[in-house]
C-alpha cells in the first residue's frame, strides 16, 4: 500500500522545475527527462508513478503526461491528441516505412509483376489499417471509467460531442501553441535563475530564502495561469470576443512573468561579476515581482 509520504515526494517531484544541464534535462531527482518531439514542437513531460499516485491525481499535478492521457482515454473523455502523445514516435516509424516501401515499389511497378504490386499495394494498406484501430477512441473505454465519467460530470451521449469538447475549436489552437511554447520558454529561464541564486546568495541566507520564495511564488502563479488559459482554449464551444480578450490577458501575464524573470537574471549575471556588490537593484526586481503576483487576483 503506497504511503501519504511517498505520495509527497511524487507530487513533489512533478511540481519541481526541470534542471537543464549539458543538452540534458532532469527532474528534481536526478533523473533524465526524454523528451516528446512533433514536427512541431520539442516539449519535455515528467512522467508520474502510476503506482503512487491516484488517475485523478496523475491528472492533477502531470495533464501533459503520456500517463494522464491514457487516464483520459480510459475515462472517455480523450482525444486524437491524447492518442498521438502516448504514440509519440508513430509520425516517424510511419514516415520511415512508407519511405522504404516506395523506393520498393518503383521498381515493382515498372517492372509490371501484378503479384508483386498487389503485395506492395498490402504493404500500404496494412499501416493504414493500424491507424484506423489506434485512433479509435473507444476501444480505450472500459465500464469502470464510463461509470466515472458519469459521476465526474462528463457528458457520454455521443462520442463526437465529447471529442470536440476535449479538443477544443481550431481557432483557439494558436493560442494553445503559444502558451506551451511559454511554458517551455519559462522552464529553461526559471533553471538559470535558480543556478545564479544560488550562487550569488548561499542558504541559509535571509535574502536567499527571499529570492527563492518569490522565484517559488512566480512558478506557482505562472503554471495556474498558464493551465486555466488552456482549459479555455480545451472548454470554449465559441471563440467569442470575451473568450478571446481573456486568453490574451493571461498570456500578456505568463509573458510579464518570463520578462521579470529575465531581468532579474541579466541582473543578477551583472551583479555576479560587478566588483560592487550592492543587492539594491536586484532587490528591486524582486519587489516588481512581488507586486505582480499580488496584482493577479485570480491567483491562488
Amino acid at each position: 500500500m503506497v504511503n501519504d509520504n511517498s505520495k509527497t515526494v511524487e507530487i513533489n517531484r512533478l511540481k519541481s522545475p526541470l534542471k537543464y544541464d549539458d543538452y540534458k534535462v532532469y527532474d528534481s531527482h536526478g533523473n533524465e527527462i526524454k523528451g516528446v518531439e512533433t514536427f512541431s514542437k520539442l516539449q519535455y513531460v515528467i512522467e508520474p508513478d502510476s503506482n503512487i499516485l491516484s488517475d485523478d491525481e496523475i491528472l492533477e499535478y502531470a495533464p501533459n503526461s503520456k500517463e494522464a492521457a491514457k487516464v483520459r482515454l480510459r475515462r472517455g473523455v480523450g482525444n486524437n491528441s491524447d492518442v498521438m502523445l502516448i504514440y509519440d514516435s508513430l509520425p516517424w516509424i510511419i514516415g520511415f516505412y512508407y519511405t522504404i516501401l516506395i523506393c520498393i515499389a518503383i521498381p515493382v511497378v515498372y517492372g509490371g509483376n501484378k503479384s508483386l504490386m498487389f503485395f506492395v499495394l498490402i504493404l500500404a494498406i496494412l499501416p493504414l489499417l493500424y491507424l484506423y484501430y489506434i485512433f479509435n477512441l473507444k476501444q480505450y473505454v472500459d465500464k469502470s471509467a464510463k461509470k466515472q465519467v458519469k459521476k465526474s460530470g462528463f457528458s457520454t451521449i455521443g462520442s463526437t460531442q465529447e471529442n470536440h469538447e476535449s479538443e477544443g475549436l481550431e481557432s483557439l489552437k494558436k493560442y494553445a501553441d503559444e502558451i506551451e511554447d511559454l511554458k517551455a520558454s519559462y522552464d529553461s529561464k526559471e533553471s538559470a535563475v535558480r543556478k545564479l541564486i544560488e550562487k550569488r546568495f548561499e542558504p541559509p541566507q535571509i535574502t536567499y530564502e527571499r529570492f527563492m520564495t518569490i522565484i517559488d511564488k512566480s512558478h506557482g502563479l505562472f503554471y495556474h495561469e498558464a493551465e486555466s488559459a488552456l482549459n479555455i482554449t480545451q472548454l470554449a464551444v465559441e471563440d467569442t470576443p470575451r473568450v478571446k480578450n481573456e486568453l490574451e490577458n493571461k498570456i500578456n501575464t505568463l509573458k510579464s512573468i518570463i520578462d521579470q524573470i529575465e531581468d532579474l537574471t541579466n541582473e543578477l549575471v551583472i551583479n555576479i561579476s560587478s566588483d560592487d556588490k550592492s543587492d539594491d537593484d536586484v532587490k528591486n526586481l524582486v519587489d516588481d515581482m512581488e507586486n505582480l503576483i499580488d496584482s493577479v487576483k485570480d491567483y491562488k
